[in-house]
């Protein structure tokens, strides 16, 4: 239900949630934070004027178990 964007050149990587919530990105940050132990950046952040979007950023500079467990969680979501 997560739409990923090509990352090249980075460890990171920007996960489109709009097909899972409407709700600004700060607060899907927060709430997967704490209800589901997934920590990411909300996109928003990087901007003065952020556009209308549901972008959240993830780090994948981890080893493969966090990665592992990391996308079970998001596909519990």
């Amino acid at each position: 239900r997560l739409g990923c964007t090509p990352s090249a050149g980075t460890y990171f990587q920007l996960v489109d949630y709009s097909s899972i919530s409407c709700e600004a990105d700060t607060g899907v940050c927060e709430q997967w934070t704490r209800e589901h132990r997934i920590a990411s950046i909300p996109v928003s952040v990087f901007y003065d004027k952020p556009p209308r979007q549901h972008f959240l950023r993830f780090c994948f500079a981890k080893s493969d178990s966090v990665l592992a467990e990391a996308a079970e969680r998001l596909c519990e979501i």
